[in-house]
This record gives structure tokens, C-alpha cells and sequence, in this order.
């Protein structure tokens, strides 16, 4: 039988952004500029911030640089989950770092607040929790740590632009809070980031270290009222993002609450035609009277004992009926780079590892109706059957 092919997360785009990319195109200035200017303000405002974001070309050139202005270098470490993305470990290694895996908990995958002050040693900088798949954190409990021990709270809110917590922000009680707008994010400008701080003079040493520590960037050298000439004040990365992403960002951000609703609906979809398949446990949620909210990134079901098929078995039936399926994440701590230079090794995380083992990301994203959660249980429905 043919299956029509269902991706794991293709982007929702509007026409409205198709236009608004195309004047910047044809405006004649496409890289940082007054676009990049409009769209941090927007998204800070968005955020509920004081201070306007700094935009960058990834969500991991944020990362970094949160890394580098919290003083983050050679013989700290800084504690953060094994059950996320790569970018995580490496901006600590380059800075010189090292990671300091904390086992998560064992619904949400989010770092264990218990285990955190159980890895803390006189070494320790900062912590840097996810919010995976868009599940709040325990931020509360992690900003206490951090007061309590003079600690930085860098957060990794790749997953998280609706998340919130206690009614707030997922990256309010941060030091600085670290966006990606990757291409199958929330709210995605093809590739980018953005850095959000409650710290001033944080974000004005962003604005010289996301392009070679100039002291200005080329808008404000070359338009009308700027000033040309420019003085390099200290090393910095070519970080910096373009009007051209900017402008789709900025039509992003006008549906993303459209957007954050419509995945929402396609969760309660899945969750409704999942329902009573064997060994499928459904994603944990914020309990019905909290102020918390699940962003909804991604959908993550939990292969249990009682499944007839293992999740990888599972995963490659579906493939072979035209269905993407993902895996986040890998545990960083068995990844040959960590398993050689930290001694990562099977059993160090016992929690971490089974839900590796156990957690499958099915299709999702704000492109899809509802029918698309609906077809991909029927499919998963026919491999479990048989």
C-alpha cells in the first residue's frame, strides 16, 4: 500500500512573510539593519522584557555568547541535561568548560532540581536547564539554587518562545535566555537566534561581540545619518543576523500566538486518538489549574514494556509507510566526544538513558490539521496490530 508521505516538521509560512522577505530584497540592504532593529524590539516586547533582544545567526551563537558573558572559562563547569541538543556541550568545551551531566526528571525530561544541588562543587559557574520540547523547566527551584550559591542560570530556550512558568516567561528568571529560530522551530527565521538579558550591560557587549567587537556595525556606518569609520574594541564572532531573516521573523511573530493554538489543537488531537493504543504513553502537560504552559515544540510519545514493538522498531515501521519520526535526544554523555574527554558512560544516567530509549517525536508542527494526528495514530495503530 502507498502512504503519503507526512514530514516530521515542515515550516508554516505565510504569504504575508513571502511579501515582507521580498522588500528587504529589493530594498538593496539585506544583511543587519533596521529590520534586525524592529524585529529584536518586537520579540523582547513579545518576551516581556524591559531591554531589547540581541538577534544572532543561530540559536547556538547565543548560547555561546551567554556563555562568554557570564565569564564561563577554563576550570569552571556548569551543570546542564544530557537529554538535549549538541550546542549545549560544545560552547562549553570551546570556552574551555566543562559540562557536568545532572540526571532529568523522569516525565518531563527537564533537569531535576534535586540533582542539580547534587552535582554542585566548589567549580561550578553557572546552570543551564532546556525546556524540552517546550515543557517548562523548573526555573523557580533553579534560581534559587543559583542565588543560594552565586551561581549564573544561563537558559536554553530553544524549545520555549510560548513556554511559560508561574505565569511568567520561560527565560524571565534568567541571567540571559537563549532563542533558536531554526527552521523547524516555533517561530523560525530559516537559521537564527536571539538573546534575551535582563543585564544591560550584558546586551551591549553582545552588540560588539556578535560582529568582530566592532563598536558599530555597517547600518549605522552607512545610512543617511551614520557615521563611517569604525574601531574594533575587543575580539569578537561573526555572529550577527540579516534584515533578510529579521522580516521573516517579524511576520512569525505576528501569528505566533495563531500558531502556538494550532498545535495545541493538534496535541489534543493526538492525545485523543492515541488513547488506548498498547505501550503508547502520552506526553506529560501542566497540570489544568497551573499558570504553567507547554510551548508545544514537539510531541513526544513513550514506548513502554507493554508495546509489541521497541521504539526503534517502531520508528523504522513507520518510515517504511512514509512517516518521519525523530528522536530528541541521544544522551550527550554517550557521544564519543564526551565518552573520551569526561568518561561518559552507559548506566551514569540511568534515568536520562531510558527515556532515550523509550521517547519517539511524531510529525508536528503548526502545518498540519488535526487529520494529521488522526493518520499518523491510524498508522501507528496498523504497525502495532500487525
Amino acid at each position: 500500500m502507498d502512504y503519503k508521505p507526512i514530514d516530521l516538521s515542515p515550516p508554516r509560512v505565510s504569504e504575508e512573510a513571502v511579501d515582507a522577505v521580498s522588500t528587504v530584497l529589493r530594498s538593496g540592504w539585506l544583511t543587519q539593519g533596521p529590520r534586525t532593529t524592529e524585529f529584536e524590539k518586537a520579540f523582547s516586547d513579545y518576551q516581556g522584557h524591559s531591554l531589547p533582544g540581541m538577534a544572532v545567526n543561530s540559536g547556538t551563537a547565543a548560547l555561546h555568547l551567554a556563555v562568554i558573558l557570564a565569564g564561563i572559562g577554563s576550570g569552571d563547569e556548569v551543570i546542564i541535561p544530557s537529554l538535549t541538543f549538541a550546542a549545549a556541550g560544545e560552547v562549553l568545551l570551546r570556552e574551555g568548560a566543562t559540562p557536568v551531566f545532572a540526571e532529568v526528571d523522569p516525565q518531563s525530561g527537564n533537569l531535576d532540581p534535586a540533582a542539580v544541588e547534587a552535582a554542585l562543587t566548589a567549580k561550578t559557574k553557572a546552570v543551564m536547564p532546556v525546556h524540552l520540547g517546550g515543557y517548562p523547566a523548573e526555573m523557580t527551584a533553579l534560581r534559587r539554587i543559583c542565588d543560594a550559591h552565586g551561581l549564573y542560570l544561563i537558559d536554553d530556550c530553544a524549545h520555549a518562545v510560548e513556554t511559560r512558568h508561574r505565569g511568567g516567561w520561560a527565560g524571565s528568571l534568567a541571567d540571559a535566555s537563549a532563542f533558536s529560530f531554526y527552521v523547524n522551530k516555533n517561530l523560525t527565521t530559516g537559521e537564527g537566534g536571539m538573546l534575551l538579558s535582563p543585564h544591560e550591560d550584558w546586551l551591549e557587549r553582545v552588540r560588539r561581540l556578535r560582529l568582530h567587537g566592532m563598536d558599530h556595525d555597517a547600518w549605522n556606518r552607512y545610512a543617511a545619518d551614520g557615521r563611517p569609520g569604525y574601531d574594533i574594541v575587543e575580539q569578537g564572532y561573526k555572529y550577527n543576523s540579516t534584515d533578510i531573516a529579521s522580516a521573516l521573523g517579524l511576520a512569525q511573530l505576528k501569528r505566533i500566538e495563531e500558531n502556538y493554538a494550532r498545535r495545541a489543537e493538534l496535541a489534543a488531537a493526538y492525545d485523543k486518538a492515541l488513547t488506548g493504543l498498547p505501550g503508547i504513553e502520552l506526553p506529560p502537560r501542566p497540570a489544568e489549574d497551573s499558570t504553567d504552559r507547554h510551548a508545544w515544540h514537539l510531541y513526544v510519545i513513550r514506548i513502554t514494556e507493554d508495546c509489541p514493538l521497541s521504539r526503534d522498531e517502531l520508528a523504522l515501521a513507520l518510515r517504511r509507510m512514509n512517516t518521519a519520526t525523530a528522536v530528541h535526544y541521544h544522551p550527550m554523555h554517550l557521544m564519543r566526544l564526551y565518552r573520551e574527554r569526561l568518561g561518559g558512560r552507559e548506566g551514569q544516567l540511568p534515568i536520562t538513558e531510558r527515556l532515550a530509549r523509550e521517547r519517539l517525536t511524531l510529525p508536528f508542527c503548526a502545518a498540519y490539521e488535526p487529520a494529521t494526528a488522526v493518520e499518523v495514530t491510524r498508522r501507528i495503530g496498523i504497525t502495532l496490530t500487525g
